[in-house]
């Protein structure tokens, strides 16, 4: 019943309150000075990213309420906690940009969950062969986001270049806790699923 209650209280947290983290620790001095069409850019950039993390959210929420491994659930819960720093960071740098969260993180946040479940329903080693591919996906989503922001926004680009950094060590960090690699056939599946929640973020 506990872990119910904390698995509904984490959906409830990342869907309507605040997210609460550390700053962020690459945030650069100088200030963002971007034209319009940069700051929508950049602003529809970033509200893809905050889906990314209300995705990564559910998604280590749902392996943590699945597995039975006791140590294997707090990694899941520690890196859950990460994700929430991104989380800020990305809604953080939305306000400042003058624009919203995707409409529809309800919806993405109920997919990655059930994706969670079956992949931690599968077996620990599958559900972190799962966090293996899904962080890779995520670092490479975000380096071509460096190469797509404005060359002025300092803020974003650090905070992508952050991110990518713990994605990365998320995924070592799961192959280390004993991961096993997935058919190619379903690295395409995740590819083409996440390609569409990308552009369908980028709007709305």
């Amino acid at each position: 019943m506990d872990t119910l209650l904390s698995t509904f209280d984490a959906a409830l947290r990342t869907l309507f309150a605040t997210p609460r983290g550390q700053a962020c620790p690459t945030l650069p001095g100088e200030a963002s000075e971007l034209t319009a069409a940069e700051q929508r850019e950049a602003a529809a950039l970033m509200r893809v990213n905050h889906v990314g993390e209300v995705c990564a959210r559910a998604l280590y929420t749902a392996q943590a309420f699945a597995t039975k491994n006791e140590a294997l659930r707090a990694h899941f819960i520690s890196a859950s906690a990460e994700e929430t720093n991104h989380l800020a960071w990305t809604r953080q740098r939305l306000d400042e940009l003058g624009d919203r969260p995707s409409l529809l993180n309800p919806l993405w946040y109920a997919g990655a969950f059930g994706i969670g479940l079956l992949a931690g329903r599968l077996g620990d080693r599958v559900s972190l062969g799962f966090v293996v591919e899904t962080e890779h996906q995520v670092a490479a989503h975000l380096e071509s986001h460096l190469t797509r922001l404005p060359v002025n926004d300092h803020a974003s680009r650090a905070i992508v270049a952050q991110m990518k950094d713990d994605e990365a060590r998320h995924a070592k960090d799961a192959q280390l806790a004993g991961a096993l690699e997935l058919p190619q056939p379903v690295k395409d599946l995740m590819r083409s699923c996440a390609k569409v929640m990308t552009t369908v973020a980028h709007r709305i």
